[in-house]
């Protein structure tokens, strides 16, 4: 069974009921930031559901140099500090560099290690010295259990808030696949386990100048993600996936997600 992990009021693993991570992929701006925010807290209050919120103040791998980013990390911080203080939601966010480090440190409930930065190891080093919880995605070029090594850099620091996100592996080109397998091998680390259900289904640079997504699928992968016995899902929502300024055609339209929520947590309710 994995360790029992706290982000602020939040406590995932240990054989707790599922926990959902979500919010828009990245920091479009403050307003429909905090109105998403809102509607999340509300639906995850009506299902039952815990919930992290989660937005990037900075997308730095982009397929494009054209592509949207954010609003960068002061302003990123501000507003995911003004939903924090706001609704008093848990909230994450990625870093990309040593430097963020510390100012995210400050805001944050948990720092993310990109999926391409997941054996950075001064950057796993930095993160795990805040004490903060670190979910590390796992690269989608690396086997399960090539992430015990990733969680020996983190412990090696003394951090044991660790959690770990499966995002699919790279099959063939513009393609991911989940083994469910993962879920399993990567929970024998003793690190609560996510499924990244949206980013799963997303087809790297699947546009040409962008990637592209499969969203119809997320129900299916999240429902057998779920009776594989994970702690967490990990999805990214959009009021209007369409008009989407980063991820769109991967992500979960926000009205969606109550009722695949309450089949999630009624799969999971089953397994624990």
């Amino acid at each position: 069974m994995a360790r029992e992990v706290a982000v602020g009021g939040v406590k995932m693993g240990g054989g707790r009921p599922l926990v959902l991570i979500a919010g828009p992929c990245v920091i479009e701006n403050e307003t429909t930031t905090l109105r998403c925010a809102e509607k999340l807290m509300t639906i995850c209050n009506g299902v039952g559901i815990p919930l992290i919120f989660k937005a990037s103040y900075d997308k730095a791998n982009r397929t494009s140099v054209t592509a949207f980013r954010g609003p960068g990390m002061r302003e990123g911080l501000r507003i995911l500090s003004k939903v924090k203080e706001a609704l008093g939601v848990p909230v994450l966010s990625d870093i990309h560099s040593i430097e963020q480090v510390m100012p995210a440190a400050d805001v944050l409930d948990v720092l993310q290690i990109p999926a391409f930065l997941c054996r950075q190891t001064d950057l796993l080093a930095a993160v795990a010295k805040t004490g903060r919880v670190v979910n590390v995605k796992k690269g989608q070029f690396l086997a399960p259990w090539d992430m015990k090594n990733v969680v020996g850099k983190i412990l090696a620091c003394d951090n044991e808030n660790i959690i770990l996100t499966e995002r699919g592996a790279s099959f063939g080109y513009n393609n991911l696949v989940v083994d469910m397998r993962s879920f399993p091998i990567m929970r024998q680390t003793g690190c609560p386990v996510v499924f990244d259900a949206t980013h799963s289904v997303q087809l790297p640079g699947g546009e040409g100048t962008s990637s592209g997504g499969q969203r119809e699928y997320v129900e299916f992968l999240s429902r057998a993600a779920v009776a594989a016995g994970v702690d967490g899902v990990f999805m990214e929502v959009h009021e209007d996936p369409e008009q989407a300024l980063c991820d769109g055609p991967n992500s979960l339209r926000l009205d969606d997600l109550p009722v695949l929520l309450k089949k999630l947590k009624a799969i999971d309710a089953i397994v624990k």
